[in-house]
């Protein structure tokens, strides 16, 4: 019986963890969304994203459709049988995947091949460490590949653009911090929060800043030079301009955490976690006798539930045109399309991430994309009993990762759209401008939002490379995204960050000694 309600402890974790978002963390994207005047990229960002929060938190779906690698923190009394607990955290990730939670994440890196079910060599993360309380504490983390990408670790000295020389002291730790929010721009889904860790070694350094992850937004750090460091990176990173989703605005980064530790004294690492604003992480105090739930943490204050009067309001209205688009689309109306046009699709999309692009390179297209829209998505799906599907959750993947790849296929197949998050390079802008296509940016995350626009799978193929990775056919309607990348050569993210990085110049003189 123990075990039985470790295991529906561990799954209520895993689904509570996966659709709704900590009471610390919604009061930071309240205070975001108040930050922003109406009318702009920003704003209508964040009113999406405070859709999606709502919208997963009402069908108790994933937040975001990369519910990421499990990771698990957990504290366990003298005595307390580790073995049994992992076994039941496994048996609790395979339900939760099955019940659409999770999405199937977890693949053989040397094979491709999805396991379907988030279990696999070393998947879940799950890391045990004794106490001398008598209950088990279990913290949870959902970080997706979007932001976990975007982490960085820096080797001191070392030389960072628009910053110049970092060295061993706390300037130079100030340097490489406010360095990793710059480098993120919009691919890391901000505004983000990030995890700092000082010190260590390679492997212990990444350890320690997760770790920071797991801290109250709302907290002081024990320590008064980190304290005010962390102060200092969050007010300065929001005057580097880069914004939500990286659209340029007033708000970039909702947290920062540090933490230390000792190293050799060879060795100078400057480790950071970056977290997207999906920030899905949670814990739980069991009991160890019964197994039970005894208490949530991040639960103080009250649970903010978005409404459109959350908004600060202006007089300011949405500038941006609004154009409607049915694939097949022409080159014509892709060429009168120009940055910042906001776009809504009706009609088909497909879905494209790395295997299929890879695919595409190589092979014939299993359906006609001429004029068609290939959207950078791997989504939660659910089959039904009559063998249809259903598509639960649908945000955009990073799609500076398709960069090698994108442009050729364009060509290649007559694509004329590309829809992800973050932007991409100097080579598919080229390919844009002559071929005649666009790139649109949807909000990264908001995969409750996305999923209500799809009102029908009419197909997949390429289902051999699992569920994230298939080319789904996608009957969409107002599916709305912003053109950042368009056929004239103009790039909403080269700009930005460009802009930027000149900004980022501002901080290069000491602050700390």
């Amino acid at each position: 019986m123990y075990i039985e309600q470790i295991e529906k402890s561990m799954y209520d974790l895993i689904c509570e963890t996966s659709t709704n978002l900590p009471k610390d963390v919604r009061r930071k994207i309240l205070a975001a969304r108040e930050s922003e005047d109406a009318g702009t990229r920003a704003a209508m960002s964040l009113d999406t994203i405070a859709k999606n929060i709502n919208m997963a938190d009402e069908k108790m779906s994933p937040i975001c459709q990369d519910t990421g690698m499990p990771t698990f923190k957990i504290k366990t009394p003298v005595g307390v049988n580790q073995i049994e607990i992992k076994a039941a955290i496994k048996r609790a990730i395979v339900q939760a995947t099955k019940d659409t939670k999770l999405r199937p994440n977890s693949v053989d890196s040397l094979t491709g091949d999805n396991s379907g079910d988030n279990l696999g060599t070393g998947v879940p993360v799950v890391k045990f460490e004794q106490w001398e309380q008598d209950h088990i504490e279990v913290k949870l983390i959902l970080k997706g590949g979007g932001c976990e990408n975007k982490n960085i670790q820096y080797s001191l000295p070392a030389e960072l653009d628009g910053l110049g020389r970092a060295g061993r002291d706390l300037d130079g730790i100030r340097k490489c911090i406010l360095h990793s929010v710059y480098q993120a721009q919009g691919q890391g889904c901000s505004a983000g929060f990030i995890g700092v860790g000082i010190g260590g070694d390679r492997a212990s350094g990444y350890e320690l800043a997760k770790d920071q992850l797991f801290r109250n937004v709302d907290d002081l750090n024990p320590n008064p030079k980190l304290s005010e460091l962390e102060e200092y990176i969050l007010e300065s990173a929001n005057k580097l301009g880069i914004g939500t989703m990286g659209f340029g605005g007033e708000v970039t980064l909702l947290g920062c955490k540090i933490g230390v530790m000792h190293r050799i004294p060879a060795s100078f690492y400057v480790s950071v976690a970056y977290n997207c604003w999906a920030y899905r992480r949670m814990a739980v105090d069991i009991d160890a006798s019964s197994g039970e739930i005894t208490n949530w943490h991040y639960n103080d204050g009250e649970k903010i539930a978005f409404t459109e009067d959350d908004a600060k309001k202006d007089e300011v209205k949405q500038s941006a045109r609004t154009v409607e688009l049915t694939a097949p689309i022409s080159e014509e109306q892709i060429r009168d399309l120009n940055v910042g046009d906001v776009v809504k699709i009706s009609g088909m999309m497909y879905t494209g991430r790395d295997a299929i692009h890879k695919y595409l390179s190589e092979n014939d297209s299993p359906i006609d994309l001429n004029g068609q829209i290939i959207y950078h998505c791997g989504p939660v799906v659910m089959k039904n009993e009559d063998g249809s599907y259903e598509i639960k959750a649908a945000g955009p993947t990073t799609s500076a990762r398709e960069e090698p790849y994108q442009g050729d296929i364009m060509k290649k197949f007559g694509v004329r759209a590309v829809i992800g998050k973050g932007g991409m390079g100097p080579k598919t802008l080229a390919a844009l401008e002559e071929h005649g296509g666009v790139y649109l940016n949807a909000i990264g995350g908001a995969a409750q939002y996305y999923a209500d626009c799809i009102k029908k799978v009419e197909g997949v193929d390429l289902l051999q490379f699992g569920i994230p990775e298939a080319m789904w056919h996608l009957r969409v309607k107002d599916f709305t995204a912003v053109v950042t990348m368009d056929s004239h050569g103009n790039s909403l993210h080269a700009d930005v960050d460009k802009s930027s990085l000149e900004k980022l110049g501002q901080f290069k003189e000491k602050v700390f000694s």
